[in-house]
């Protein structure tokens, strides 16, 4: 759940530091106090893209950071080891820089992360319902991202899309080789010819930068011998030399350390010397053992260099990249069927499919399958919303064609009462009913998931009077087994709260400033007489905002 958040010189604010507690936490305010701030924040926490309008006016940086306790998200530790962030236990920390530029700097647990890795661990801690989500409830696309997230299926749906892709590919170039048969023939003939040359050479590889270093050594073998035979003559083999030299003077130095012991750290330093050049004359004997003029590799070298060289500037490659040229012709030419040409493509076009539609119908059976209990559920959480006898559920619409979205489009539909049809969401419902049938649909999906943190943005907006009530009740309901957090406008939703925040704004000498305060019961019956009452609170006012608190 979401432990603290803390704001500085962000937008409106200039700092702020809040405590978050379990169940229902409701925000209320002014028009536009910046009661959206903390949904603003957290959003970026989570991964959003920001830019520099989210910094305070004449404020260098914009500075956020949310504490979140995990304790009862292991797979949160398990990502966190996966991608080498440090375990700070039961807590998980994410803090955002934006400068005034509107570049941004982004840390887990104090490393420094990636706005796709703030998303991938937000995944597991916050789910924002936005006060237009009834909205987006209208396009199909939107309708079947949550029925598929209902099911539990949102990456056997990512597959088959992949899977889709894939196929059509496949079919698209099977139809593009089937019309150009003739040059689709000679391309594989080309290909297989240009292989069977390459690939006769047997070329291994690093080949060519291993025959380069080879021919430069027999080419020079020459003047290795006798450059490496006159290092040894000056290092250990002739009448005068290093070693014998460097003995003799540490012999005599020796002698001396008897009349003053400091010779003796010289002495030492002359024997590490004496070491080392012992090394290096065993090395180059060694070296001196292996060398020898051999004409016959040399010419055997030579030829297999301009061998590689002629089929390099035949087909204009390096010689290095022979090796990776063979693979890409091998490659292209597995594309186009191989060596059994257009009959294997169809081949590979059939397994495809077969693969995609087995895949699309798990996924179809998984869809069919929750989207019976989402309508059950769903038609029972709008009998609470004043929309009695109203149904709604999830259809599947098999398509003529498949698509990459699978074999079926998904479609909600209502009926306002029993004896009416089911019709598209879209073409029944008012405003206000799919604002309370979008609330319903959160509400039940929210209920499935594992998010521990829930926030709804004014998902009361069209509604009042006894449904706001019974929102609000709804609300603290699901405040039993999670966090939640509600931005409002209704009185009635706002003394269904556990928690109360109220966002006020001020001017000050450098501009308006927004802060957030936790009220005490006293503070809540005013704010809740202000909900109710407007600018005149009465004491009537105030009794009934105390009644609605009791």
């Amino acid at each position: 759940m979401l432990s603290a958040l803390h704001l500085r010189d962000f937008v409106i604010v200039c700092e702020l530091d809040l405590d978050f507690a379990n169940g229902l936490t409701v925000l209320t305010g002014e028009t536009g106090a910046g009661k959206s701030i903390i949904i603003d924040a957290l959003g970026l926490l989570l991964g959003e893209r920001a830019d520099a309008g989210v910094v305070r006016h004449g404020c260098e940086r914009a500075e956020l950071s949310a504490e979140f306790a995990t304790s009862n998200l292991p797979q949160v530790a398990a990502w966190l080891a996966e991608q080498g962030f440090s375990d700070e236990g039961d807590q998980l920390l994410l803090r955002r820089i934006i400068d005034a530029s509107g570049k941004s700097r982004s840390f887990i647990n104090g490393s420094p992360a990636t706005l796709n890795q703030l998303k991938a661990v937000g995944e597991w801690l916050v789910d924002i319902h936005g006060q237009h989500a009834h909205q987006s409830l209208l396009r199909h696309d939107a309708q079947r991202e949550l029925v598929d997230a209902y099911a539990g299926a949102t990456n056997l749906a990512r597959d088959v899309a992949k899977r889709y892709q894939h196929w059509h590919s496949l079919a698209n170039e099977l139809q593009s080789a089937e019309q150009n048969a003739d040059r689709f023939e000679a391309e594989r003939e080309r290909l297989q010819w240009q292989i069977d040359e390459i690939g006769g050479l047997a070329i291994a590889a690093d080949e060519w930068t291993e025959l380069q270093a080879e021919h430069k050594r027999l080419h020079h073998a020459a003047s290795l011998i006798e450059g490496v035979q006159g290092g040894l003559d000056a290092l250990a083999d002739g009448d005068e030399n290093c070693q014998s030299w460097l003995a003799t003077v540490a012999h005599r130095l020796s002698q001396l350390a008897e009349f003053d012991p400091a010779i003796n750290e010289t002495l030492e330093l002359l024997a590490g010397a004496e070491a080392q050049l012992a090394e290096s004359v065993s090395s180059l004997r060694h070296y001196a053992d292996r060398l020898e003029l051999d004409p016959s590799r040399l010419a055997d070298v030579e030829t297999r260099m301009d061998a590689l060289y002629r089929a390099g500037r035949k087909y204009r490659v390096d010689p290095s990249l022979l090796v990776e040229q063979l693979a890409e012709w091998q490659a292209r030419l597995a594309e186009l069927g191989g060596a059994e040409g257009l009959d294997a493509l169809r081949k590979q076009v059939a397994q495809a499919e077969a693969q995609f539609r087995k895949h699309a119908e798990n996924l179809s059976k998984q869809r069919a399958k929750a989207a019976k209990t989402l309508s059950k559920l769903v038609t029972e959480q709008m009998q609470t919303l004043a929309l009695s006898g109203s149904r709604c559920e999830v259809v599947l619409i098999e398509q003529t064609q498949p698509a990459a979205f699978g074999l079926e489009q998904i479609e909600l539909q209502t009926a306002n009462h029993p004896a009416s049809p089911l019709r598209p969401m879209a073409k029944v419902a008012s405003g206000g009913e799919l604002s309370r049938i979008s609330l319903a649909l959160q509400v039940v999906t929210s209920q499935v998931a594992n998010v521990p943190t829930l926030i709804f943005d004014e998902v009361d907006v069209g509604i009042g009077g006894r449904v706001a009530e019974i929102v609000g009740r709804l609300l603290s309901e699901l405040g039993q087994s999670r966090q939640v957090l509600c931005i409002t406008h209704l009185p009635q939703v706002a003394a269904c709260g556990a928690q109360h925040l109220q966002v006020a704004k001020a001017q000050a000498k450098d501009g308006v400033h927004s802060s957030i305060a936790q009220l005490s019961h006293t503070e809540r019956i005013e704010e809740i007489a202000r909900m109710l009452g407007g600018l005149e609170i009465t004491e009537t006012t105030r009794q009934h905002a105390a009644e609605m608190l009791a």
